[in-house]
């Protein structure tokens, strides 16, 4: 691999056998480790996918017939709390 200026940055250009094997595409995470002198590991990051996946496990239906009404909300003010004036 090569390092390559990329704006006031420093890029590194990813094999082709690299990105299958990790299963990469564009937008992915990476994250590089050194191991030690001279050694990098290179992983994805999936910690955004289990974020996304647990937001979406502790989500709740809302009530049938349930509506936002953006005035009710507003007279409420603050930021829904029911414990605010």
């Amino acid at each position: 691999m090569r390092v390559a200026k990329w704006g006031n940055s420093l890029a590194l250009r990813l094999p082709a056998k690299l990105v299958k094997e990790l299963e990469l595409v564009e937008g992915d995470e990476v994250e590089l480790r050194p191991l030690g002198p001279r050694t990098l590991e290179v992983a994805k990051d999936n910690e955004r996918e289990w974020a996304m996946r647990r937001i979406r496990e502790l989500s709740r239906p809302l009530p049938p017939g349930w509506k936002f009404d953006r005035d009710e909300a507003n007279e409420r003010g603050g930021r829904g709390d029911p414990d605010e004036p």
